[in-house]
């Protein structure tokens, strides 16, 4: 699979197009805008028409009642930020506060209600309750996050996953890559879900086997509120051991054209527009692109870890049918392609680490998702797709004379053709009924050849092109035993025919309410994964010319999660949570002979993973507590502290317990934000965001400096030295500035932001490597001050 875009001519004519556009918008008449939506049953997903829609901190209360097709429309809204009631008999009130509105862009609301067991208490979700999920059947371990905070927070690079290093128990101290440790878990073991659809890594720059990137290629305008999971996730997610974020594609606007221009120096030049394609059925179209401006950071004098210039861009969509007689359609999808030429540089640089690189990354992720509703109380949704990631790789070498040579060649290409379905049934306003089924047939192409010096034979390490299937199926009852206590259960199987591996996994979630703002939670869940598919496939030579795959018959790595969970919210606005943990993790692929590796550790540096003769009986063990203080965003301000202290360890073939290389023992993050409103109209607002992180330092295994010189490469100490050494703690502090101006006469926003990370310029460590030219130990640090520029208009 080959695709290319260029910017170019092309683009240069669009942005001129905007341009004058933008300028003809002079004419419009006035800066107010419209809140609207639709009011659907959370469970059934049908719409409630008749449903009343308040603007509650307005002096004279006005809203609107839905119609007949659970739509809303508030109109003449006044740019600023406004909390709403939602009410209709039977349900659950539910109160949504901090609704932005810019007179660039309608706000559009879609609200899913719960329908009331028994008594009419209130609910309170989105911006005031962030552990309800988007997903009705998660009880523990899950967060709700939406847009607006991914582009709010100080430090997060509109990345969703540096969002998410802010939660309890995440660790994300690799300023490098967006890679996330959930509670002392690889990266590897995240899945990435888009609108359904399962995704291998929707980042730039992404390698083999990862599951992040230097850059996110997932463009933040374009998605809605969005799931994340760290533990005991519902049944209908498998093939992941660490965490879940199940991301999801906004609608275009169905009643009006819509355009915003940004320029960031993380997120590149970007022009995404949005309108109807026919009013009457609600159908749209959302488009998006992206071109990096790294060499404009440079020109500017920033650091950005490399001398080298980076390029990305990527293309995002979504078109939506609207309602039709076969039920609603839309199509989706991200192509994404990245390059970087490292050329030496010094080895304390954060990429490259001095060595020469040739770095090629695309991504295409299409599907063609299906909903219909079948009756009243019932739906189905089926999404086919095409999940593609291939990477192309030349490393260069340099002896001791100072000679160049290439020493490592690399080229993988996965392709997986996916079908997803799933059953829904709300039996009653107390049991719900969850089933489905998925399937992804995949392309596998590998090649890898190496070698140590000039003139050295070639090591072939991967010559594999081949197919193999993964097979999923999933029932999940969500049922209210009584108006307080909720139970979810489910089962999980999944079948992988490349060795047919076979894995039957319980998930068990408990929620008691003791009152309106006090609960208690336990959750449970055996999740497995298969392995990284380049490691099946690590060839070990014969004597005849032929090759062994030792790897071919590994099984999934399983983990079983135990959470305990309260949260309480003991002021309006406010919430505190505690949640502790065990996590046992079995069947781990270890080496046949005694040795300290595991794969629990995969995904702790840029190398890839070579290890063969692996065998499924390491373990491994996760535990630890976690707490959350969070204010949300109300009269003008927000406050969140996270902090969590844990320990992440392994059991290897040599039946020694080591810390793993995700076990940072601790994190903290504080997050503030303050917002004024200048002037007497108040409808401009001024922004100021800080984040501070606290990290433990990571273990790692020390270098044998005299047997690295004696061999003119990198050797690591023994087994009895693994991860026995701890790099220093990492800190950093972010503040960010902004200003909004919403137009006073025209349907214009803007906004322009600075966000300075690291504003102290704290050296923190990313690693050590042995520098043969130098015969010594050197240490690479992570980004220092870097200032990152976001301007954004929307009209």
């Amino acid at each position: 699979m080959d695709f290319q875009f260029d910017i170019n001519e092309k683009m240069k004519r669009y942005f001129l197009i905007i341009f004058l556009i933008t300028a003809h918008l002079s004419y419009a008449q006035n800066n107010r805008q419209k809140i609207r939506g639709v009011i659907v049953d959370k469970l059934s997903q049908t719409t409630l028409p008749g449903a009343t829609v308040q603007i509650m901190n307005e002096v004279e209360k006005r809203g609107a009642v839905t119609n007949e097709k659970g739509t809303y429309v508030i109109p003449d809204v006044l740019p600023g930020r406004y909390e709403l009631k939602i009410s209709y008999v039977g349900y659950k009130d539910v109160f949504v506060s901090s609704v932005v509105v810019t007179s660039g862009k309608e706000t559009i609301l879609d609200i899913a209600m719960e329908e009331d067991v028994k008594s009419l208490n209130e609910v309170v979700i989105t911006a005031n309750s962030k552990d309800k999920t988007i997903n009705s059947l998660s009880t523990i371990s899950g967060r709700t996050f939406s847009m607006e905070e991914v582009n709010r927070f100080a430090g997060g690079r509109s990345d969703p996953a540096r969002l998410a290093a802010n939660f309890a128990g995440v660790s994300a101290t690799d300023d490098s890559r967006n890679d996330i440790v959930i509670r002392g878990n690889s990266p590897v073991g995240v899945l990435w879900r888009i609108d359904g659809m399962d995704a291998t890594n929707p980042n730039h720059f992404a390698s083999v086997g990862t599951t992040g990137g230097a850059v996110s290629a997932l463009n933040t305008n374009m998605l809605k509120s969005s799931d994340f999971f760290t533990s005991a996730w519902p049944a209908e997610y498998g093939n992941a051991i660490s965490g879940v974020f199940d991301i999801g594609f906004r609608n275009g606007n169905t009643q009006k054209r819509e355009t915003t221009v940004q320029l960031g120096l993380t997120t590149g030049l970007e022009a995404m527009t949005e309108g109807p394609i026919s009013r009457s059925n609600g159908s749209s179209y959302l488009i998006g692109y992206r071109y990096s401006l790294a060499g404009i950071a440079q020109a500017m004098g920033v650091n950005i870890g490399t001398t080298a210039t980076p390029t990305y861009q990527d293309l995002s969509f979504k078109i939506n049918s609207g309602e039709t007689k076969l039920g609603r359609f839309s199509l989706f999808g991200i192509l994404a392609n990245s390059s970087i030429s490292i050329e030496g540089g010094s080895s304390n640089e954060l990429y490259g680490g001095g060595q020469s690189t040739d770095f090629r990354s695309k991504i295409a992720i299409g599907g063609l998702k299906h909903f219909k509703q079948i009756t009243g109380k019932s739906y189905i949704s089926s999404t086919i797709g095409i999940n593609y990631s291939g990477t192309n790789q030349l490393n260069y070498g340099m002896d001791s004379l100072r000679n160049s040579y290439s020493k490592e060649e690399n080229k993988v290409a996965r392709t997986g053709y996916e079908f997803i379905t799933n059953y829904n049934l709300k039996i009653n306003s107390r049991l719900f009924f969850k089933a489905g089924m998925q399937a992804e047939y995949m392309n596998l192409y590998l090649y890898n050849k190496i070698r140590r010096r000039e003139g050295e034979e070639w090591s072939q390490i991967w010559d594999y092109n081949s197919y193999t299937t993964l097979a999923q199926v999933y029932a999940h009852l969500k049922y209210n035993i009584s108006e307080k206590l909720t139970l979810n259960a489910g089962l999980h199987a999944q079948q992988f025919f490349l060795n047919n591996s076979f894995s039957l996994e319980p998930r068990l979630g408990l929620k008691y309410e003791l009152n309106n703002r006090n609960s208690f939670s336990f959750g449970y869940g055996l999740h497995s994964q298969t392995q990284p598919l380049n490691i099946y496939f690590l060839q070990t030579p014969n004597a005849d010319g032929s090759y062994n795959y030792d790897n071919l018959e590994l099984g999934f790595t399983k983990s079983n999660h135990f959470v305990l969970g309260y949260d309480v919210q003991p002021f309006k606005d406010w919430r505190l949570k505690i949640e502790a943990y065990y996590q046992h993790l079995i069947n781990v692929p270890v080496n046949t002979y005694p040795s300290s590796y595991s794969m629990l550790n995969t995904g702790a540096s840029f190398n890839t993973d070579l290890e063969d003769s692996l065998a499924n009986t390491g373990t491994g063990r996760n535990y630890g507590v976690e707490l959350t203080v969070e204010k949300f965003f109300s009269r003008g301000y927000y406050g969140l502290f996270t902090a969590s202290l844990y320990q992440s360890k392994y059991t290897a073939s040599d039946g020694t317990e080591r810390n793993t290389a995700f076990n940072g023992r601790y994190v903290a993050n504080f997050l503030a934000g303050k917002e004024w409103k200048p002037g007497k109209e108040k409808r401009n607002a001024i922004t100021t965001d800080i984040k501070v992180t606290y990290a433990g330092g990571r273990y790692f295994t020390p270098i044998d400096l005299t047997a690295s010189q004696a061999r003119g490469r990198e050797v690591l100490k023994g087994d009895e030295y693994a991860y026995t050494s701890t790099y220093p703690d990492y800190f950093r502090m972010d503040f960010k500035i902004g200003f909004t101006l919403n137009s006073r006469t025209k349907k214009l926003s803007q906004s322009i932001s600075l966000d300075m990370q690291n504003v102290t310029n704290n050296k923190n460590v990313f690693s050590q490597s042995y520098d043969d030219r130098s015969k010594s130990v050197s240490t690479t640090y992570q980004l220092g001050f870097f200032p990152n520029f976001i301007y954004k208009i929307q009209f």
